[in-house]
């Protein structure tokens, strides 16, 4: 298994957060340490795949999880679903999981990438408000961090381990967070008009620094 893509605990301390990618033809997948938790397993005690993933779903629960999948699958772009998990040990888990789907250009499904949020503790002990917000800062970090994956393994034939690689080495370099470099890829990607700041920009995070001559967009 190659490294995990990115793996914190955003907000409460107990509110785990994992990410995950499903190789759309092998249906392979590459979890986070906190994806193997969320799971009740350990990094190494099991291969992940999606029919593993999906043998731990809630049986109430798995049919219209199969339901969003298909239709994932076959229409592309964001999905969120709140569903419950069965771990190793048989403990019931409340969790949220967010996703996106990527062509390969060719008609076909190439990945699924997205986050799992483990909401048991955080569902039992805070109020519905403070549930709210600490989910949706995960998501729109994580959510956003994904997308800009998406892009540079499109763009640069890369796998989802090695985009985010790319994105932490240029985050290192100009000492700014992570997901800001992944919000002004992304914020170029889908800005109209003039192509000329993508392609720059695009082309700093592949050499690993700004060009000296035009500076940082993020500065």
């Amino acid at each position: 298994m190659t490294r995990p893509l990115f793996a914190s605990r955003p907000g409460p301390d107990d509110l785990i957060a994992g990410s995950f990618v499903t190789d759309g033809k092998t249906h392979d997948m590459e979890w986070s340490d906190e994806m193997y938790a969320i799971h009740g397993y350990a990094r190494g005690e099991i291969v992940p795949t999606l029919a593993l993933t999906l043998a731990h779903k809630h049986p109430e629960d798995l049919p219209r999880i199969l339901e969003v999948n298909e239709d994932l699958v076959r229409r592309g772009g964001h999905v969120a679903i709140y569903h419950r998990v069965i771990d190793a040990g048989g403990r019931e888990r409340k969790v949220l999981t967010a996703g996106e789907a990527f062509p390969d250009g060719s008609g076909g499904l190439r990945t699924i990438a997205g986050v799992m949020l483990d909401l048991t503790t955080t569902v039992h002990d805070e109020t519905a408000t403070a549930a709210r917000d600490a989910i949706q800062g995960a998501l729109g970090t994580r959510c956003v961090i994904t997308k800009a994956q998406g892009i540079l393994m499109g763009r640069a034939s890369m796998t989802s381990s090695e985009a985010f690689t790319v994105l932490r080495a240029y985050s290192n370099h100009v000492n700014v967070k992570l997901a800001e470099v992944a919000a002004t890829l992304v914020g170029l990607a889908d800005r109209d008009g003039d192509r000329m700041p993508f392609e720059c920009f695009l082309d700093a995070l592949l050499r690993g620094s700004p060009d000296p001559a035009k500076g940082s967009l993020l500065q």
